[in-house]
């Protein structure tokens, strides 16, 4: 009995350390003013001269001197071997991170300027393991956006590839996903979370190894449903897989946290440096 509060005493200590932890990034909801709200965000995004460690270990810089620009409206590739540090780049353009040099603009705004919650209201990411609430197929896909109308959430499932598999089922989009999706497959789950990124119509989508998770046939359904929401939209594809970068504007090849190569597919293949050397392997 002792040992069981014991137990419970340390588990709601560690709870309560991490509740009344300040996060150096202060939330808008709580700051008051929290900062600019551009009158319209077009998404171009440009990284310059960035050096960034993680704060666990601030003496091993993931990103050095790393420059990145993506236009408005246009795709770009993010690729390399393991820990060359593609996911932290997704990361800081979210904000989950500041940067400890350099800077992460928004359409020329640097982004630790901007209203935090605004500005991740015009963003949305799709991960390779997608958070599926327990709930229902419906109230998953409106947590992209909690006002949603019925209309919406069909058209941004149907834009999703997930219509049809949603519709085939008993109970359709009232369907129970179970704790973490446990009542769906790994290409289903990955489609809901697509469709909840589509519903919030985000001026910058962010892919992280969105279907390197899927078996192929459910790789390429998602892939096609990607392929329809980039359309018009920033773009940053991460991936591993070489043949979900082919058809993007351009690829940037990331080696110890620096961009050492950049163009579209063709271009950097015949250039027959790391990115063809990478190709070979694959």
């Amino acid at each position: 009995m002792t040992s069981d509060l014991a137990k419970g005493s340390a588990a709601i200590a560690s709870i309560f350390a991490i509740m009344d932890r300040k996060s150096s990034i202060p939330d808008s909801y709580t700051a008051g003013d929290g900062g600019i709200k551009l009158e319209k965000i077009t998404g171009g995004i440009q990284m310059k001269r960035v050096d960034f460690a993680y704060p666990g270990r601030p003496e091993m810089l993931v990103l050095r001197d790393f420059c990145l620009e993506v236009k408005e409206g246009t795709s770009i590739g993010l690729v390399g071997k393991s820990g060359c540090g593609k996911s932290t780049v997704i990361a800081l353009i979210q904000r989950f991170y500041d940067v400890d040099c350099g800077s992460v603009k928004v359409d020329g705004v640097d982004i630790r300027l901007l209203d935090i919650n605004w500005y991740r209201k015009h963003t949305a990411l799709v991960s390779q393991e997608p958070v599926i609430y327990s709930g229902s197929i419906r109230e998953n896909i409106m947590f992209g956006k909690l006002d949603a109308s019925e209309t919406e959430v069909l058209d941004a499932a149907r834009a999703a590839n997930a219509h049809e598999f949603i519709s085939s089922l008993k109970n359709g989009y009232d369907t129970e996903c179970g704790e973490r999706g446990v009542q769906l497959s790994g290409g289903q789950k990955q489609r809901i979370a697509i469709a909840r990124a589509i519903i919030r119509n985000p001026n910058i989508l962010l892919l992280d190894e969105a279907t390197s998770a899927l078996d192929v046939q459910s790789e390429q359904l998602v892939q096609e449903a990607l392929d329809n929401i980039m359309v018009g939209r920033t773009t940053v594809v991460v991936a591993h897989r070489l043949n979900t970068v082919k058809n993007l504007d351009s690829i940037a090849v990331v080696m110890d946290g620096k961009v050492i190569e950049c163009g579209n597919y063709s271009q950097l293949k015949n250039k027959r440096g790391v990115f063809f050397n990478l190709t070979k392997f694959q």
